[in-house]
């Protein structure tokens, strides 16, 4: 056998040996059906978004008052037909898993203009979380620093239509969209969750918030902040039950400090209170409360001893 045929020998066995472990485990490859999002679509989806709730910080910059109508048109329309063939896809793909969905194309047109319709909303509530962030945050200097720049409204953005879509009941989408606003961003809103005006994430890197957490009004989270499960309840069969309630509330005019952790579907933040840094809470707190950690004992070495110590003895 000669040395190329030897080299081709090689490579057909790979081959081989990959096809086999496909054959034998079915899970992680899309083989043999049709339907499918594109994740790079729904990401330009996403910049489409973007140019429409905050025009001229993305996208044109050269827009004016007679030019506007025009390019919200033209975005408007580009944006309701490619939004909706994703959501088909979605849909199509969760009727070839399984799941029953009447009339794909029908449907996905359908969802995509309410989600267009509710753009005007969704853009009033993000204008109060725009001005959360500039109340919030003294080191801001304007409104276009953190339209521009800041990770945690980018998160919350993304967040804002994907929650639409989850509550309209499309598969799967969702979660792309606050995957890839989480793998940008560092803040993990789960697509699930439910999150009042006037959210404020400052710096937003770890922030992970659970798909049943409730958020009320003008609630300011800090870097490292988790709302998340206490337990994951599982039923006779040993498998996770999901429709519970497993992340906490937090009620209006909250404020949670760095790495803090508040765990459970029953608990409860109440009203004004303020959460410290690194506090760990899994009971519910009445309103107005004040919780912290006890402070950490200091314990200080210094390299070079005082000057009116005592020269140390000479070791043997």
């Amino acid at each position: 056998m000669s040395q190329g045929e030897t080299a081709q020998s090689e490579l057909d066995a790979i081959v081989e040996a990959v096809l086999e472990s496909y054959r034998s485990d079915e899970r992680g490859q899309f083989v043999n059906r049709k339907f499918l999002p594109s994740r790079d679509e729904i990401i330009a989806i996403l910049g489409l978004f973007l140019q429409l709730f905050y025009p001229g910080y993305f996208g044109r910059q050269d827009l004016t008052d007679e030019s506007l109508p025009y390019h919200v048109g033209g975005l408007v329309s580009t944006l309701r037909d490619r939004l909706a063939r994703q959501i088909e896809l979605c849909l199509c793909h969760a009727a070839e898993c399984g799941e029953i969905v009447v009339s794909c194309a029908d449907e996905a047109k359908r969802l995509a203009n309410r989600v267009l319709a509710k753009v005007p909303e969704l853009r009033r509530v993000l204008i109060t979380d725009v001005q959360a962030a500039m109340d919030g945050d003294p080191a801001a200097s304007g409104l276009h620093e953190i339209i521009l720049a800041y990770p945690g409204l980018l998160a919350i953005t993304v967040y804002r239509i994907a929650h639409e879509l989850q509550v309209m009941g499309v598969p799967l989408l969702p979660r792309i969209m606050t995957e890839w606003a989480h793998a940008q961003t560092g803040a993990d809103i789960h697509p699930g969750a439910t999150v009042g005006p006037s959210f404020f994430i400052d710096h937003a890197t770890g922030v992970v918030v659970g798909e049943t957490s409730h958020i009320g009004a003008s609630v300011k989270l800090y870097q490292g902040v988790t709302l998340g499960a206490l337990s994951h309840p599982k039923d006779e069969h040993g498998r996770v039950i999901r429709a519970t309630k497993r992340h906490p509330t937090v009620d209006d005019n909250v404020t949670i400090y760095a790495n803090a952790t508040v765990l459970g579907g029953t608990t409860t933040l109440g009203a004004g209170s303020v959460v410290g840094g690194s506090v760990f809470l899994t009971k519910t707190i009445p309103p107005g409360s004040r919780v912290a950690m006890k402070p950490p004992e200091l314990n200080l070495k210094t390299s070079a001893p005082p000057p009116d110590a005592p020269a140390p003895a000479d070791d043997i």
